[in-house]
């Protein structure tokens, strides 16, 4: 059987090139399916890693209690001064708490292609910063003077927004602020936004408190002792969570409506691609009627036959799918787009095609091309010798 099998996949192989169009038609409708699949996804792949990469487990955000996000939070004064002596908490050479109290707002900032406004998230920060975040870098200018309108803008922002070179002044809150710096911090989310001091910022939006304090603990193995001392405490109601848990919770919406979109254009396509299989194959055991006839006039079996034009459709459909992913992976891997996530204002994200997609794609081919291959390949199985001959 195998020598058969081996024999009939050859032929059938060997005569593509007669049938250079009807192939295409597989190759190609594939391709089209798998490189939007793939490109889709990587948006939901890159928002995730975005966020997933904001935070560390040695950090925790402090959030009003009941509260989802930073921008429905508010924390009073005294709530900060109570959390700056909470029991964890890291402490500078002066033995002061590593605390960044901020406030969170949103402004609205030309995009770079359209010009249109967009929403672009203002944080104001606390004089901790630099020791709370230490991953967060200066790469051009300088880090903003507090008590003056100065903010420094994430290199996200930059690529994604107008107006936030070093020097440009920007209108936000009916006045001027004027861009002193760019920084990175290791990709994450806040390469999104603008800094600045907090006490300016909560000038300018008329707000006397914060929206959440991100503390810097001693160690990752602190944060349960950190969190019962803050949410036992009579004085409080707030919620406390570790950074990368909190920002987690925060792409989860968002990646799962893009995955459930991703995949319902695919499954459409999928269709339409396997129709297509059906036809091209169909036309494919048509053209070879007489040379499958011929195979099984001198003793080739029906599960030779049945098996080579399937694995003749998982190869074209095979090609496809790693021509698409191909494709996907050169024009959208860490590509900067940006996207409004749950409760954040803009976040640039990069696409980020993945091992993970690239082999879901592929799949994704194979199954469609086994499916439109099935068909066909049961119909030269069983297509009787002497109306094959009669035919051709």
């Amino acid at each position: 059987m195998f020598k058969q099998l081996f024999a009939a996949l050859s032929m059938s192989l060997q005569t593509l090139p007669q049938r250079l169009g009807a192939s295409s038609v597989i190759v190609i409708g594939i391709a089209g399916v798998v490189a939007v699949l793939v490109s889709v996804l990587a948006m939901g792949a890159g928002f995730k890693h975005t966020l997933a990469d904001s935070g560390r487990a040695d950090r925790a955000i402090i959030l009003r209690g009941g509260s989802d996000a930073e921008l429905n939070s508010n924390l009073t004064r005294a709530d900060i001064d109570t959390i700056s002596n909470a029991p964890g908490l890291a402490k500078d050479a002066s033995g002061k708490a590593l605390l960044s109290n901020e406030l969170v707002t949103v402004v609205n900032v030309p995009k770079a292609d359209t010009g249109t406004d967009a929403n672009v998230t203002l944080r104001g920060v606390g004089l901790k910063l630099a020791e709370v975040r230490p991953e967060l870098r200066i790469v051009d200018g300088r880090m903003f003077h507090p008590a003056v309108r100065e903010l420094i803008a994430g290199t996200g922002a930059v690529k994604q927004f107008r107006g936030l070179t070093v020097g440009s002044v920007l209108h936000l809150r009916n006045a001027e602020w004027t861009v002193t710096g760019t920084f990175t911090s290791n990709g994450d989310v806040h390469e999104s936004e603008l800094l600045a001091d907090v006490d300016t910022v909560g000038s300018s939006v008329e707000r006397n408190g914060y929206s959440s304090a991100i503390a810097l603990l001693t160690s990752a193995a602190d944060f349960t002792r950190f969190k019962d001392a803050l949410t036992t405490d009579p004085q409080l109601k707030v919620d406390v969570q570790r950074e990368p848990e909190y920002y987690a919770a925060q792409s989860k919406a968002l990646t799962k409506a893009i995955n459930v979109v991703g995949n319902t254009v695919a499954i459409i396509m999928a269709i339409g691609a396997m129709f297509g299989a059906l036809n091209s194959m169909y036309s494919a055991v048509a053209a070879r009627g007489l040379e499958i006839a011929t195979l099984r006039a001198i003793g080739f079996g029906a599960l030779p036959v049945l098996l080579s034009v399937m694995i003749e459709s998982l190869l074209l459909s095979l090609l496809g799918g790693v021509i698409g992913a191909s494709l996907a992976w050169l024009f959208f891997n860490g590509h900067s787009v940006s996207t409004l996530g749950g409760a954040f204002a803009q976040v640039v994200f990069q696409l980020t095609v993945t091992r993970a997609l690239i082999i879901s794609g592929i799949i994704w081919a194979c199954v469609i091309g086994l499916l439109g291959g099935f068909f066909p390949a049961l119909r030269a199985a069983r297509l009787p010798v002497a109306e094959a001959l009669r035919a051709a």
